[in-house]
């Protein structure tokens, strides 16, 4: 795997919530040529079912499924982890490796409270990593300072509504494929492990709907749905979408 520059960079909290929210966008930019990259705060081991190990090894396959430059996670306590100084510089650290033009991340508020708070974490971390004084390392070397262009917050659980939609329709079958790589967290009626509100029968068919919703509003049939820590800019009105 490669530790080096990407176009699309997406660090979100827990394995399994990129294949959610924005599986079919990063699917869309690989077909486009683009390189993208996998990062989670944290392994999810206070996750109702699956272990942390097991959890990381899911995430393994579905990068493959997903045709990710990269994948690991940075070992921040799941549940735990807070906005300090300790997760920020952990987050710059990452950035400035990978140096993105598109920071992706996860929704700014959610069912589950460690996703507003990776957003939050992320967001924060995408300002500081341009401040040319503060100082981090990679492998002994001084990194250089590096901002975003633009840093996203995909749509997860909650319904927010969005600043932009991608057309995933293409890309469908291949984001459910990447899904089904997270066997220990969505619904296996052999699981002896308690049921949680991702694992239910019903919760594969709820993304399909939020997917057709959002790209009904774009007038497509699948789409995955954004919000924008700033307005993007458009040069020309007669080619939007």
């Amino acid at each position: 795997m490669s530790n080096g520059p990407v176009d699309l960079l997406c660090i979100t909290a827990h394995p399994d919530d990129a294949e959610i929210s924005c599986a079919g966008t990063l699917l869309h930019h690989v077909a486009l040529g683009r390189s993208i990259g996998l990062v989670e705060l944290t392994v999810g081991e206070l996750g109702t079912r699956g272990s942390g190990e097991e959890r990381a090894r899911e995430a393994e396959a579905a990068r493959i499924v997903l045709g990710a430059a990269c994948r690991y996670q940075l070992g921040l306590p799941d549940g735990f982890f807070q906005v300090d100084r300790e997760g920020l510089l952990h987050v710059v650290q990452c950035i400035r490796r990978h140096r993105p033009q598109v920071l992706i991340t996860n929704a700014v508020r959610d069912r589950h409270p460690d996703h507003g708070r990776a957003a939050a974490l992320v967001a924060e971390a995408a300002f500081l990593s341009g401040l040319r004084r503060i100082h981090t390392e990679q492998e002994g070397e001084e990194q250089t300072p590096w901002r975003p262009r633009h840093v996203l917050h995909a749509i997860q659980d909650r319904w927010i509504d969005p600043d932009l939609v991608v057309d995933i329709t293409a890309h469908w079958d291949q984001k459910l494929e990447a899904l089904r790589c997270f066997g220990s967290q969505f619904f296996d009626p052999k699981s002896k492990e308690p049921e949680s509100p991702i694992s239910r029968a019903d919760f594969l068919p709820f993304l399909e709907g939020r997917a057709r919703e959002m790209g009904r509003l774009i007038g497509t049939t699948y789409g995955e749905g954004f919000t924008t820590m700033r307005p993007p800019a458009v040069n020309d009105l007669t080619l939007l979408g």
